[in-house]
């Protein structure tokens, strides 16, 4: 039924004007996995809309249980491609974890993420805040804030325990870089010991996405950080405060991915730019006309197939807006970014911020050289494929030129001071200044031996 409607919608959508370029297929009958969040929503519009179809191309979209099942499926084949934490395909790729060559082409979006704290967590942390004119707490909201709370628990015999997604996850990342931002120490990774504890002050675990309201309130974590809707979903229910979005964490920073096999994209050249191209126009269609569009996309994300949470949750972020305590609603327009700002370019810099990351903490046991760096990123992002099937878009008279980044090398500019909660700028051409720069984490020479740094 699903995929009649997808050929009903694209047969309508073939007396438009527009026509897509058929591209010669290797394969049509495809399917991809996806976990339930909102930041799924060019997997869902390319469908919903007849993108996918517009290409000639029988899609199967399959939500996925976590994070492992979805990489696990892509490699052995059962997907043919996925909704991806921009870590994965890096961390396969290196062989931190599964190992295999997994490929982006796509960028899936920017920013939308955020941290939530339980309301005991909360009222621990509120005399320690600062009220505006307005009798507002003031935004950006410091780590700082949660030591008091920790040095508490830790009296009273009791771990302060936060939530992740995986361990490779942007969700990972952010979360211990507000808490180090703070003076917070989040712990290490070492190759004996992948728990990621290794002298926390604050103990992460992983919780799939759905699951995080839920434990938070059973009381067995003490906040979490996560993808929309489930930070919204804890004010609604009433159990948690959402504390800071990762846009205040770093501006703009990037998100998801579409991830696939690096076969797959050897063997099916012409499928892979054709899904490109689908996902181009669904972000596109997503961003239009300021965010015009997003009412029927928070409608579609609600469907049990995709997201499955209330469209009063969803709508939260996904219009332009996040509710922080129960009544804050505050207007935050770049929450969730899939177009403007280039968001779709998989840039060689974004890759390299994870691997810092990952060496940060320990999940890259020892040093690397720069140069390291930049090989790893042009081995997984493949821009040249997004900014081909751009330009067919264009051709098409589907896309405006100006839209695309046809002159980069594959590197942001330098991220600013005021971009970054820290206050320290990220190069990406310079990746072991920046990771010396960093007050907590590990710095050139050193390595995690037991519970101790050395080096």
């Amino acid at each position: 039924m699903r995929r009649l409607s997808a050929i009903l919608t694209a047969t309508t959508l073939l007396t438009s004007p527009a026509m897509a370029e058929m591209l010669e297929l290797e394969k049509d009958e495809l399917t991809f996995g996806f976990i339930k969040l909102t930041d799924m929503a060019p997997l869902a519009v390319a469908y919903e809309q007849g993108y996918f179809f517009d290409e000639g191309l029988f899609v199967t979209l399959e939500a996925q249980a976590n994070w492992k099942v979805l990489l696990d499926g892509v490699i052995d084949g059962t997907l043919d491609g996925a909704h991806m934490l921009a870590g994965q395909p890096l961390a396969a790729t290196i062989g931190y974890g599964t190992e295999a060559h997994i490929v982006t082409p796509f960028s899936m979006d920017l920013n939308g993420n955020g941290i939530t704290v339980s309301n005991e967590v909360w009222e621990m942390m509120k005399p320690g805040l600062t009220v505006g004119d307005d009798g507002l707490i003031e935004h950006p909201i410091s780590a700082a804030a949660l030591q008091p709370v920790i040095e508490d628990f830790n009296a009273a015999g009791k771990p302060f325990n936060m939530g992740m997604v995986f361990p490779v996850s942007t969700h990972n990342y952010e979360l211990r870089y507000w808490l180090a931002a703070g003076d917070i120490n989040p712990g290490y990774y070492s190759p004996e010991d992948v728990t990621g504890q290794i002298g926390a002050d604050v103990f992460l675990s992983v919780t799939p996405p759905p699951q995080m309201p839920a434990t938070l309130e059973a009381g067995t974590i003490n906040g979490y950080c996560v993808g929309e809707p489930w930070n919204q979903q804890a004010v609604i229910k009433g159990i948690g405060v959402p504390v800071i979005t990762d846009y205040e964490i770093w501006k703009n920073n990037p998100e998801k991915v579409f991830g696939i096999t690096a076969e797959f994209a050897e063997d099916y050249p012409n499928t892979t730019l054709a899904v490109t191209k689908a996902l181009i126009r669904a972000t596109m269609w997503l961003d239009a006309n300021d965010n015009a569009n997003r009412q029927e996309a928070v409608e579609i994300l609600s469907r049990p197939e995709y997201v499955g949470a209330d469209a009063d949750v969803i709508d939260n972020s996904m219009t332009g807006t996040f509710e922080y305590e129960p009544g804050d609603v505050r207007d935050v327009p770049d929450f969730n970014v899939f177009f403007r700002y280039y968001a779709n370019y998989p840039y060689y810099s974004d890759a390299v911020w994870y691997l810092t990351q990952m060496r940060r903490w320990g999940q890259i046991p020892d040093t690397k050289p720069d140069g390291w760096y930049d090989e790893v990123a042009r081995s997984v992002y493949k821009p040249d494929i997004y900014l081909q099937a751009a330009q067919m878009l264009v051709d098409e008279g589907l896309a405006d030129a100006a839209d695309f980044p046809w002159d980069s090398d594959g590197y942001r500019a330098v991220t600013p001071a005021e971009d970054i909660i820290d206050g320290i700028p990220f190069d990406a051409r310079s990746p072991n200044t920046y990771l010396d720069s960093l007050p907590i984490g590990l710095h050139s020479g050193q390595t995690v031996v037991g519970n101790e740094i050395q080096g």
